[in-house]
């Protein structure tokens, strides 16, 4: 819509200002706004903060003018195209005028502006303006966690990734204290507030309401604080994100699922040579195949010979799942990530080894959207070039069970006439025990080493 000013002075536009190409991410969080109405704001200046359960990114002004409103506010999901704000600019500089038709409704389809939004959370009228219609919902769905005494309305301030990590814990946000910008509830809060509950420090306000922690303790000591620059010198380094939502349920996934590991080797040395022939045949290809690719065919024969360690824990019932999506650690330098690869048990092992190699160079990149890394049914972890024998790798919840692959040696085996130079790689089978018991472990990872001993059988 434009408007004129007083004589000589140009005429202005309001431009929607809307959330540009930003990849394969769809409704992700607005965790933060950078400015407010009345701000002057240059064209490429960051306007609000927005998060995945991955990564974050700042959604900058396509113009430069004055902020007259926010169209999002905190919590809210946007995609590509969304409008997020709206812009006065100078007429020549603005958009095409079809653009400026849409404020003309603004008093009947428009949310009321950010500015307005405490007051209106604040009143208790039955028959409240419509902003604060919308924040219900969306309440009820994003913090679902126990009930609080005297939660105060609205949700607390955090973003979609970490309202995720606190009701995977149970943590009620409402009780937590935010340490970030503006008392934005980080990771590290939700960690802490773990801790200290679990320590006995700290009680939730459901427990205080029930007459005591009732057993939900574990009676821990708390963590040492310990100022380590008395002993010498240090230096210190903040963790990378990556490494702060990998840590944070890892952490969580070995307190909370009884982890048991089963080791085992397979006789890979047949398998070796094929592979190493392969490889020569394909080499115009471009293709590498790594023993990662057979073993990822491997175990989805076992999967389907054992389809409990298919499954995901719902309650008091299992989930079997009819698909085949393997996950691999995929070391970077940024931490740990795990991409996963669909429907395995529809590949062979050249396609397999292909999609794994752009898959693992997505990782190093950083670009790995969160797609990438969902739907996952079992998951390797291959420490093959680097070294061990066996190790117990940590179960991707919700999954059931792990693999863990170390370096393959030359061992000599007895063959009923002598003993034999043979290549055989260690297996670590880490295995939920509230769902597969050892016995059921040790027929997988034995079926599991004769396939990779005679991978005919995979036939079979």
């Amino acid at each position: 819509m434009t408007r004129r000013t007083q004589r000589g002075q140009p005429q202005m536009a309001q431009i929607e200002i809307k959330v540009p190409d930003i990849g394969d991410f769809k409704d992700v969080g607005v965790i933060e706004l950078l400015a407010k109405p009345g701000d002057a704001v240059q064209a490429d200046q960051s306007l609000i903060t927005v998060e995945s359960d991955k990564a974050s990114m700042e959604i900058p002004s396509s113009h430069a003018g004055v902020l007259k409103e926010f169209k999002v506010k905190l919590g809210d999901k946007v995609s590509e195209g969304s409008v997020i704000a709206i812009v006065e600019a100078a007429a020549e500089a603005a958009a095409p005028a079809p653009a400026a038709a849409a404020p003309k409704e603004e008093p009947k389809t428009a949310p009321a502006p950010a500015s307005q939004a405490p007051a209106a959370i604040k009143t208790e009228a039955p028959a409240a303006p419509a902003a604060p219609a919308a924040p219900a919902p969306a309440a009820a769905a994003l913090d679902n966690t126990r009930p609080a005494i005297n939660q105060p309305q609205g949700l607390p301030h955090a973003s979609p990734s970490v309202r995720k990590f606190a009701r995977e814990l149970g943590v009620p946000l409402a009780e937590v204290q935010g340490s970030g910008p503006k008392g934005r509830i980080t990771q590290e809060d939700v960690q802490k507030f773990t801790q200290a509950v679990m320590s006995g420090t700290l009680q939730t306000q459901a427990q205080a309401a029930r007459g005591g922690m009732g057993g939900a303790g574990l009676d821990l000591l708390p963590w040492p604080k310990v100022d380590f620059a008395k002993f010498g010198p240090i230096e210190r380094k903040e963790l990378s994100r990556i490494k702060k939502i990998s840590g944070a349920n890892l952490a969580r996934n070995w307190v909370m699922i009884p982890h048991v590991t089963n080791n085992d080797e397979a006789d890979i040395t047949e398998l070796e040579a094929f592979r190493v022939r392969t490889n020569k045949e394909n080499e115009k290809s471009g293709i590498k195949v790594t023993m990662l690719a057979f073993v990822i065919k491997a175990v989805v024969a076992a999967l389907k010979k054992y389809p409990d360690f298919n499954a995901s824990l719902d309650g008091d019932a299992l989930v079997y799942k009819q698909y085949f999506h393997i996950g691999f650690a995929a070391d970077t330098p940024n931490g740990l990530v795990v991409p996963v690869l669909k429907n395995a048990d529809q590949k062979g092992i050249l396609q397999i080894s292909q999609e794994m190699g752009e898959l693992a160079q997505k990782a190093r990149e950083g670009k790995l959207g969160s797609a990438d890394m969902q739907g996952g049914c079992f998951t390797i972890s291959s420490l093959g070039g680097i070294g061990g024998t066996h190790f117990t790798p940590i179960i991707n919840a919700p999954e059931v069970a792990i693999l863990g692959l170390s370096r393959s040696s030359l061992k000599p085996v007895w063959d009923g006439k002598q003993f034999a130079p043979r290549l055989t790689l260690p297996l670590s089978l880490s295995y939920d025990h509230r769902v597969i018991d050892g016995a059921a472990a040790a027929r997988f990872n034995a079926y599991l080493s004769q396939v990779l001993a005679d991978y005919r059988r995979i036939l079979l």
